[in-house]
């Protein structure tokens, strides 16, 4: 009996340790700096590094947004004009750190948006998912 107690305590002992250890690898994962946001026409690029990702081989990085038609007075037209903005990639990680860049093209909108009206991004988000789940999270200030 106290053979079986023990082999069970010592089972459950060696699972936490590697529980904690798993846990560890990743709970450190952090933006090293501040992501940027780049426009170029019509394409978003976000950019940045993340560290303490552990020994993991790759990170989805995801890119989230709203882009809108505005008119020449800066007014947010209540047309269908507006569509939700996507994009990411799965970016290799190489010694627990990752550069990333991804961009996005922006999606169909209808009707389009011909000049005087001009593409607006605004609540971008950039996802950075760690293996055990955790999320890292900028969200960009302001329009681009």
């Amino acid at each position: 009996m106290l053979r079986s107690t023990l082999k069970v305590l010592v089972a459950t002992s060696i699972l936490m340790v590697f529980t904690a250890t798993a846990a560890l690898a990743v709970s450190n994962a952090h933006f090293v700096g501040t992501p940027t946001a780049t426009r170029n026409d019509d394409t978003l690029t976000i950019s940045g590094k993340v560290a303490g990702l552990g020994q993991v081989e790759v990170i989805p990085v995801t890119i989230s947004g709203d882009v809108a038609c505005i008119n020449p007075g800066t007014h947010h037209p209540k047309a269908a004009n507006k569509e939700a903005l996507a994009g990411g990639a799965d970016v290799p990680v190489q010694n627990g750190k990752a550069d990333f860049s991804v961009t996005t093209n922006v999606p169909s909108i209808s009707p389009s948006c011909t000049p005087p009206m001009t593409l607006v991004f605004s609540n971008v988000t950039v996802t950075v998912t760690a293996v055990d789940g955790t999320f890292l999270q900028y969200t960009f200030p302001g329009t681009f």
